[in-house]
């Protein structure tokens, strides 16, 4: 095993330059359209198909956006997962802001974001986090977080004052998508104390791949938290997602989608997982637009009341659009 990785403080974060143009792309990179500024050597890595490049974005928005977050001291998903939507979002004056540090403590196989021990909770975090969704002019504010084993309600209650905080400044909607703090339905309580109007937790993958795709995870308590926050809050959108391509077959996706239904899960989204790195979790399969369009179709006649299934669409890829379609069953 290799040793872990020390905790990445603020000032040693990536510049703009290692975020819109590292020099020896990932996949999750090149799917995105990032170039390498000279050649170099690097390991054979399969071809992506035409359907997983996408240009990059004209303007300037996206270094406005990259120097707020700097400015403001605030990690998001997009950087720390190497998302190839990154340029896109950014340029849309738009992100995904990742809580309670930038180090997580559990060994997910898919993720790109650095483990090792986490850096004590920022107090005035929350404050933050609502001047940054208050100065991008956010309708729609979507939180995450690293996992935190270590802290005793997992961050829960660094969940609810960010929301209460992100509310009071901007009255924007708020999506939360949540880890599963290990089965604690109090600190679920806690975060559904501050009434977000969507609350996601995802499954990422099918029960059989979950000891090389999830580490410590486990596919019931995922399911039973979805529920518990259906029962709790009946009134408030209950989400999840999957990403496809880890090895996954058509019967066992099925059997997922029919599982998250049965937990009251209103929406979901599907996309293709795409490696960060050659140290991750290998992709077995490229799934082409035209199966995830016919999934997507299975999934609404499910009974889903919004489904977004495509090889870009990742957990808060246009979250808004799910809150601003009517969700009465």
């Amino acid at each position: 095993m290799s040793a872990q990785p020390l905790p990445v403080l603020a000032s040693e974060r990536p510049s703009a330059e290692a975020v819109f143009g590292p020099e020896v792309p990932s996949e999750s990179d090149r799917a995105a359209g990032f170039r390498a500024e000279a050649p170099r050597k690097r390991s054979p890595g399969r071809r992506l198909p035409p359907w997983l490049k996408k240009p990059l974005p004209r303007g300037n928005e996206g270094f406005f956006t990259h120097q707020l977050l700097r400015e403001l001291r605030l990690e998001t998903v997009c950087e720390n997962s190497r998302c190839p939507n990154l340029p896109e979002c950014y340029s849309r004056r738009t992100a995904t802001f990742m809580i309670l540090g930038n180090v997580c403590t559990r060994p997910c196989g898919f993720c790109a974001v650095a483990r090792g021990r986490p850096l004590p909770v920022e107090a005035d975090e929350p404050e933050r986090l609502a001047e940054a969704a208050r100065r991008l002019g956010l309708n729609h504010v979507v939180i995450t977080s690293v996992t935190r084993d270590d802290l005793p309600d997992g961050g829960a209650e660094q969940f609810y004052r960010c929301i209460v905080a992100v509310r009071r400044v901007t009255g924007a909607t708020v999506e939360v998508l949540t880890p599963d703090f290990l089965g604690d339905w109090r600190a679920v309580a806690r975060v559904l104390e501050a009434a977000p109007e969507v609350y996601n937790h995802n499954l990422e993958t099918v029960p059989r791949l979950y000891p090389r795709v999830r580490g410590r995870a486990d596919y019931r308590r995922s399911l039973q938290l979805l529920a518990f926050v259906k029962r709790q809050a009946p009134h408030i959108v209950t989400k999840s997602g999957l990403m496809l391509g880890l090895g996954e077959t058509r019967e066992e996706l099925l059997e997922v989608l029919a599982d998250l239904r049965e937990h009251g899960c209103d929406c979901l989204t599907l996309g293709q997982y795409l490696a960060p790195s050659l140290r991750h979790l290998p992709v077995v399969r490229y799934l082409p637009p035209q199966e995830f369009a016919e999934l997507g179709e299975t999934a609404r006649r499910l009974g889903f009341v919004h489904v977004a299934s495509g090889p870009f669409v990742r957990s808060s890829y246009h979250a808004e659009e799910m809150v601003s379609r009517p969700h009465d069953r």
